[in-house]
């Protein structure tokens, strides 16, 4: 026993020694606001910490940003539109983007390894993310050149319909994606010709105030501001600022609706990409194997923490046996540990907050008779201080329940039998949200006409979390307002302006 003691020991030793060496090499230089292109200290010169959620330990003090913050990066982007970026022709903001989609990618191994220490995700997946928001920037620097609006002529006028960017806009983004999520909302944003003051999450903001050093040679200065801080401070102050004059929102569905709420004040725009409880259908025609591996990676890719996560599995009682028998045996091999070894399939929650939150859903679980066939506590052979829960698959829950109506963010599968389609269908649009759907079939008629019946707004049809840059992401119902990732994402953070001229 001792032995094994010691082994576990040893373990927990050399994580903690390889996470404060990667620290020592990863972190920013900078913590302070980053606002008018130069690094400043907050207004009330407060900071918080942010955790290392793998060791617990602090990883850097931040500043912590408050709403005269916000007031000094809303001028500050204001002085940069006025005088800079909006005298930028689509050429020249095509080549700033691609720059600095260049720079990400040239940072890739460094900008990865911070991911994983602000956030806990396994490194293999901080480099896709890494990659991904690179990508983000290059993809809107090649569609920059086609807003060229549109022109008619009708009734003895000549009509011209061009598009304008807003000016300043705010963007909050969340702690799950933190890099890829700068990117969804920066790219769009400085391509429509805006500037942004971002609110990056307080659990996570150490990547966007590297991006911030990374690119100031790149980007005008105040064309991007950066204002960490907490939620009801720093967010409040950008989603209300009657200044900002688009707020565009990723997170719950909870804080959305206030950030809604404080931007109708102002009568400002909004897009909101928010929560979901995504189903997953499985149909008999597919190999139970293929099923399994898509369905695995559909809830536990981040640890679970993906607000599109296939957190709701409908298999068909044909082959619910093996498929689900697969699943327990799937689990059972995933590498639990350490965010920085390659092999780790699962890291820590990005905080002690969120693995409460999610212990909390797998009681209530239990206590409304859900049969737990894998998972439902916190692992005992890693660190005693880091955020991390089992992945865990619970069957026989009612579906009105709680745990399978809420979000629960983390790596929980509820699973439910189905044989009869119309029956199936319903209750998998039986809840709040709507962002996204998959279904595993070898037939592409059963495939079309089940996505086309799921009441979501990104289905994937054999295959998961694959997000291509091009085609929109965004929910239905409470999931979100807009969508990111494509030309319709330029529209967002554009105002229509038509000019009516007389022929006569």
């Amino acid at each position: 026993m001792s032995s094994d003691t010691d082994t576990v020991d040893e373990r927990r030793t050399a994580i903690r020694t390889r996470h404060r060496e990667a620290a020592e090499t990863a972190l920013p230089e900078h913590t302070d606001l980053y606002v008018g292109g130069e690094f400043v200290v907050a207004d009330e010169r407060e900071t918080f910490d942010t955790v290392d959620p793998t060791t617990g330990e602090v990883l850097e003090s931040v500043a912590r940003g408050t709403a005269p913050d916000v007031d000094a990066a809303v001028d500050a982007a204001w002085t940069a539109f006025d005088e800079t970026w909006s005298e930028f022709s689509a050429g020249r903001r095509q080549r700033v983007l691609t720059a600095i989609g260049d720079t990400i990618e040239d940072h890739t191994a460094e900008l990865a390894t911070l991911e994983s220490l602000d956030n806990g995700k396994p490194i293999s997946e901080a480099k896709v993310d890494v990659r991904g928001a690179a990508e983000q920037f290059r993809f809107f620097a090649g569609i920059v050149r086609e807003n060229s609006g549109e022109t008619m002529t009708a009734d003895s006028r000549h009509g011209q319909v061009i598009k304008e960017p807003y000016g300043v806009v705010g963007q909050i983004i969340p702690w799950n994606f933190p890099l890829l999520m700068a990117s969804w909302k920066l790219a769009p944003a400085l391509a429509a010709g805006n500037c942004s003051v971002l609110k990056p999450a307080e659990q996570t903001p150490l990547s966007a105030l590297r991006l911030a050093e990374l690119i100031d040679d790149v980007v005008p200065d105040g064309v991007v501001n950066v204002v960490p801080g907490y939620g009801e401070e720093a967010g409040v102050a950008v989603s209300g600022h009657p200044d900002v004059r688009k707020v565009a929102f990723t997170g719950s569905t909870a804080v959305g609706k206030q950030v809604m709420k404080r931007a109708a004040d102002t009568v400002t725009d909004v897009t909101l990409e928010l929560g979901g409880k995504s189903p997953v259908v499985v149909f008999p025609d597919v190999n139970p194997k293929k099923a399994v591996a898509l369905v695995q990676s559909a809830i536990f890719y981040n640890t679970g923490e993906c607000c599109e996560a296939g957190s709701r599995l409908f298999v068909h009682e044909d082959i619910a046996d093996e498929v689900l028998d697969g699943l327990v045996a799937a689990i059972g091999e995933m590498t639990i540990g350490d965010p920085l070894d390659k092999e780790t399939d699962l890291g820590p929650k990005v905080s002690q907050k969120q693995v409460d939150r999610t212990l909390e859903f797998l009681e209530s679980a239990r206590e409304d008779g859900g049969e737990f066939l894998a998972g439902g506590g916190r692992p005992d052979d890693v660190l005693e201080d880091g955020c991390y829960v089992e992945p865990t698959l619970i069957e026989g829950l009612d579906h009105d329940s709680e745990p399978a109506q809420e979000e629960i963010f983390g790596p929980v599968l509820d699973v439910f039998r189905w044989d009869d389609y119309d029956e199936m269908i319903e209750l998998a649009n039986d809840v709040a949200y709507g962002l996204a759907g998959g279904v595993v079939t070898d037939d592409i008629t059963t495939a079309h006409t089940t996505a086309r019946d799921i009441d979501a707004g990104y289905i994937w049809i054999n295959s998961y979390h694959d997000l291509v840059p091009g085609l929109p992401f965004g929910g239905y119902k409470q999931s979100g307002i807009g969508r990111e990732l494509s030309g319709e994402t330029l529209d967002h953070y554009q105002q229509t302006k038509t000019i009516n001229l007389s022929l006569r």
